[in-house]
């Protein structure tokens, strides 16, 4: 059984991807000690609703810096949905800075026939890494922001009408998932089983 601390700020789906995640074989934990999410062995950073929030509480309370700490310890942390999008240097979503702990900009997605973008979508992969081996897969994503299908860290992209987005990144021990894990089937465990298996390289 591997150790998770899942971090509480206040927003996101806590319990349902705390549910998944002890399915997938992990011990969870939730916290929102900053002290608790510097010193864990792994991480995970839950999203639903907006960056502007979520950065507003995660900076509120410390857990900003706490993530810093910790990424720079090179603790594996996985960001799902607006999760992934506040790992990133800025959001144009309520303007607001992110992390800044991947390189990059998150953007209103351009060439979606509507948006939040609700539903199944392929997700495939562009790059090899531990965490897309079980990919191409179909997971379910439900947002209006992502980064773009080109940046560097991008390992997996998803297709939305006329849009490329990045569905899966990575850049040293900091990863995301811009589709919802505990929402995707076995797409979604098989990502969970990956994250709980990676060492962070």
């Amino acid at each position: 059984m591997t150790p998770v601390t899942v971090v509480d700020y206040g927003g996101g789906n806590v319990r349902s991807l705390c549910a998944a995640l002890e399915r997938s074989g992990a011990v969870v934990q939730v916290s929102a000690d900053p002290e608790v999410v510097a010193a864990s062995e792994r991480l995970m950073l839950a999203g639903q609703g907006a960056a502007g929030a979520a950065m507003r509480a995660l900076t509120e309370t410390g857990l900003d810096e706490a993530l810093r700490d910790a990424a720079a310890r090179n603790v594996p942390l996985l960001g799902v949905c607006v999760g992934l999008q506040v790992l990133y240097e800025y959001s144009e979503e309520d303007d607001c800075a992110g992390l800044g702990l991947l390189h990059g900009f998150v953007h209103r997605i351009r060439g979606a026939e509507r948006l939040p973008h609700l539903g199944w979508n392929d997700v495939e992969p562009v790059q090899q890494h531990p965490l897309t081996a079980d990919l191409p897969a179909v997971a379910y994503f439900a947002h209006s922001y992502a980064v773009t299908a080109d940046i560097p860290s991008a390992l997996a992209i998803t297709r939305i009408d006329e849009a490329s987005i990045a569905s899966v990144v990575a850049r040293g021990s900091v990863a995301g998932a811009q589709f919802h894990p505990e929402r995707s089937a076995e797409a979604g465990r098989q990502m969970l089983r990956r994250f709980l298996a990676w060492d962070g390289r």
